[in-house]
């Protein structure tokens, strides 16, 4: 039933446009320069993104993660192997990440298809997080079911104690991922609801196709 208070809800978006012949010749290139609007803005972790995966039956789910780095080769972000996006992602390598910086009025969509880092990587991240990051990757294994909270800060004390005269070593079921872009769509708000959408897809050649999408 429709909940008007719900469905009254909305915001005209005016701040900026977006069109074919303004956006850079590449989708990394495009996302550049969004992403130096959104860091410069100081917009409250403009690296936080949703990550949606699916089972091999086609089964979504989606949680935010944090985009860490991203170059030629992709988007990476580091998770537990073992969780539950750790196990659809080794069955179904197909994703998609979603970026929305609410205060400029903007999206990113990214498809794409993921691989694990190499181990250097994920070896030099997990060595650059604070102790107690790095202690709670080894402690908790997320995803599963747990007893209550005292079982994991218990974990925890536990590895703390183990560790108080070494620098923990990453668990080889905690890592990094890589996103490669198949496609990316780039969505700015405009009034009415007539927004700009610009997509980019990766044609067999290798070259990025641009087009425009009805909002």
């Amino acid at each position: 039933m429709l909940n008007q208070k719900v469905a009254d809800l909305r915001k005209d978006y005016k701040l900026a446009s977006l069109n074919e012949q303004e956006v850079a010749p590449t989708p990394l290139q495009q996302f550049g320069k969004w992403w130096n609007d959104a860091t410069s803005s100081e917009l409250d972790e403009p690296n936080a993104m949703t990550l949606a995966t699916s089972t091999p039956d086609g089964r979504p789910s989606a949680r935010i993660v944090l985009l860490k780095s991203f170059d030629e080769d992709g988007f990476m972000f580091f998770s537990n192997y073992e969780s539950r996006k750790g196990q659809e992602l080794a069955r179904n390598p197909y994703v998609t990440l979603l970026f929305f910086w609410r205060e400029l009025e903007r999206q990113v969509r990214i498809e794409g298809i993921v691989s694990r880092a190499g181990e250097n990587l994920s070896n030099e991240y997990y060595n650059s997080r604070p102790l107690g990051s790095r202690i709670g990757a080894i402690a908790s294994p997320q995803s599963q079911v747990i007893p209550d909270r005292h079982f994991l800060e218990e974990k925890v004390d536990a590895i703390a104690a183990k560790y108080e005269k070494e620098a923990p070593q990453r668990p080889d079921y905690w890592g990094g991922y890589v996103v490669k872009p198949t496609a990316m769509e780039f969505w700015q708000g405009r009034s009415s609801r007539l927004h700009d959408r610009i997509l980019y897809t990766l044609t067999p050649g290798g070259s990025w196709k641009i087009e425009r999408l009805a909002p």
